[in-house]
């Protein structure tokens, strides 16, 4: 997959972003945008107004539906000042990009790139795409190989959308709805609540009960940012990426990816549930709990968001609640999107430990077969349950017949 990275503080994320990244993808031969916000960049002063966290959701929000675009937070995971070269670094050895990452610059930061940390060794990692800012050609002076993007300038700015703020003037929408919202929730930046605001998620098209003439692409998109309200953000994240390498996986092996991404963002949105609801809901499958399930109530969440998926929004589709269903212990007999799901729960790029020669298999299928995805499976699943033992964790009666199966078939 080819991957461009956009960076910035994003404080907050406007249509300006969205519009390069699109521009991008739409002039280029990328696959993905990619969205690094910095903890702190080291050209900038400290950040105000905002914290990590809400920059991150509101980008998350504004993004949330469109799997050509994703969050990585490893900057903010990182704390500390953030460096380019560094994030580069992170990205390439977890993503393994075909070719080199395209790192999206502003004309307006040609003339101080010299002073980025390592600018030498960026040039290297990284090939550059040099949008316009401003109306200035100074990418003409620029001393490393580049593309020069022809994309229309908005002449808007994180800071000036920040005094708008402050001063009550004429912002919304300057910024995505989903960032608009957590701004108003939130009162950032200064910003005063107005009587006749209260009722975003209603204008919004967010409801407690969906509608099936709303079709797959609105339900995920409900879905999705219900999930991102429900979860703490390092979970969401998670969340997000599995849809995401779903999604990939699901074209790859020529499966509705779709139905990949619906069941990546919803299957781990019960894991923050109490005990006692896990239990109700889980139970409302008609099916009994096992005697680990009883040790370990934790483990019905995907038995859970199952129910919840089809019980909230309507989801009657088979693969889908089975994939959710079965994305942790797995079955002796699973479906094509199961395996998918499974595969990218373990394999998603926010995830860390994980071997990179699993990533690699997972990324060199371009055109994979069902052989193939049975074999990527497998090496999954031996090495899941190779770490479950190492740590001494008991494994799930679905898992152990489902191991069981995997061989015995393929060794036939």
């Amino acid at each position: 997959m080819k991957l461009a990275i956009l960076g910035g503080s994003f404080n907050p994320v406007h249509i300006g972003h969205l519009f390069l990244a699109d521009t991008v993808l739409r002039a280029l031969d990328y696959d993905r945008v990619i969205f690094v916000p910095a903890y702190q960049s080291p050209l900038k002063n400290p950040l105000d107004g905002a914290s990590p966290l809400d920059r991150m959701e509101m980008l998350a929000a504004s993004i949330a539906g469109n799997p050509r675009m994703s969050l990585d937070h490893c900057e903010i995971r990182r704390k500390g000042v953030s460096y380019t070269v560094d994030t580069l670094l992170d990205l390439i050895a977890r993503y393994a990009p075909e070719g080199k990452p395209g790192l999206i610059l502003g004309n307006d930061l040609v003339s101080s790139f010299d002073k980025w940390q390592s600018h030498k060794e960026i040039a290297e990692l990284a090939d550059f795409i040099i949008a316009r800012r401003t109306t200035s050609d100074a990418d003409n002076n620029f001393p490393y190989p580049h593309k020069t993007l022809d994309n229309e300038i908005v002449d808007i700015s994180s800071h000036q959308i920040r005094e708008k703020i402050s001063q009550n003037g004429n912002w919304r929408y300057l910024v995505p709805s989903g960032a608009r919202l957590i701004i108003e929730e939130r009162a950032l930046y200064g910003h005063v609540p107005e009587a006749e605001n209260k009722n975003h998620l209603m204008q919004n098209g967010i409801k407690e009960n969906g509608s099936k003439e709303n079709g797959l692409a609105e339900t995920i998109l409900r879905i999705e940012n219900d999930v991102r309200r429900s979860l703490d953000f390092d979970r969401y994240i998670h969340s997000r990426n599995v849809a995401l390498l779903s999604w990939d996986l699901c074209q790859h092996f020529g499966l509705d990816a779709k139905k990949g991404y619906l069941a990546g963002i919803a299957h781990d949105m019960c894991k923050e549930l109490g005990d006692e609801r896990l239990i109700r809901l889980a139970l409302a499958d008609g099916g009994r709990l096992s005697k680990l399930e009883q040790k370990k109530p934790g483990l019905l969440h995907a038995r859970a968001a199952a129910v919840l998926v089809k019980k909230k929004y309507g989801i009657t589709c088979e693969d889908i609640l089975e994939a959710i269903r079965y994305h942790t212990t797995g079955a002796s007999e699973m479906c094509s999107l199961s395996k998918v799901v499974y595969v990218a729960d373990k394999l998603e790029m926010s995830r860390l430990g994980v071997d990179p020669e699993l990533r690699k298999l997972a990324a060199m299928q371009s055109r994979g077969t069902t052989a193939d995805l049975e074999n990527l499976f497998l090496a999954v699943l031996d090495d899941t349950v190779a770490h479950l033992k190492s740590k001494k964790l008991d494994l799930s009666y679905g898992t152990r017949r489902l191991l069981s199966a995997m061989h015995r078939r393929n060794h036939e």
